[in-house]
């Protein structure tokens, strides 16, 4: 098995993210009055928090039923999240091989709005794939690949996501999130802030507080109100 290739290191903003994770980026995209939780995706693989930017492949049906296989992995820069979008009819776009390429080449992960693969192999190369399930229909003349880095929306009727190249993808345990691009340092800083808000909150109780009134002290839930008089 090919090794990974050593991940470069995180910017600033982005450390913070994946200091934190999906649940405090989610709740600093709310602060701040952005959509950015993608429903639907869940991990399949892996383990950990991933950070990085995004890159999106949209898939449609494939017409006539004929359809090459996709290649874009050469193209998908180290450090970045794959993120697939508009799959189509009921099959696969991601398995083993494209797992063990981008696991020896850097990417981070991928994440799928759709199903994926040969699960057991990918889980045991420790590549982290988030998707809404898991099925071995090859999608190979059933959709076909239609553009790359394209603004996609994923999430389906439910909680309707649009992505865009630059965009920052966070996804951990809890699923995924995704920081528009031009609010990235924003998130980072109100991450930084509820996490430490609930840090206090935590401490008052490991010294024996009631959890309302350690949540009333520190202002758990005004925050919301707090960070979007200051927005806009």
């Amino acid at each position: 098995m090919n090794a990974p290739a050593h991940p470069a290191p995180l910017a600033p903003a982005l450390a913070v993210l994946a200091a934190h994770g999906t649940s405090a980026v989610s709740d600093a995209l709310d602060l701040i009055g952005q959509a950015g939780q993608i429903w639907g995706p869940r991990r399949v693989s892996g383990s950990g928090t991933v950070v990085g930017p995004v890159f999106t492949v949209a898939f449609e049906p494939a017409p006539e039923g004929r359809a090459a296989a996709a290649d874009y992995i050469d193209e998908v820069p180290p450090g970045c999240v794959v993120l697939l979008a508009g799959n189509g009819p009921l099959c696969t776009v991601w398995g083993d091989i494209l797992s063990e390429y981008a696991r020896a080449h850097g990417v981070a992960g991928t994440v799928i709005d759709g199903l994926c693969r040969d699960v057991d192999r990918i889980r045991e190369l420790s590549y982290s794939v988030w998707a809404r399930g898991e099925f071995m229909r090859s999608g190979k003349n059933r959709v076909r690949m239609s553009a790359t880095q394209v603004p996609v929306e994923v999430g389906g009727d439910a909680l309707p996501t649009t992505v865009r190249p630059g965009d920052v993808v966070c996804a951990d345990g809890s699923g995924v999130t995704v920081v528009p691009a031009g609010s990235v340092d924003d998130v980072a800083e109100q991450v930084s802030r509820i996490a430490a808000m609930e840090e206090r909150v935590l401490a008052e109780v490991r010294a024996g507080s009631g959890l309302r009134e350690a949540r009333g002290k520190h202002g758990y839930n005004m925050a919301a109100r707090v960070a979007r008089s200051t927005v806009a």
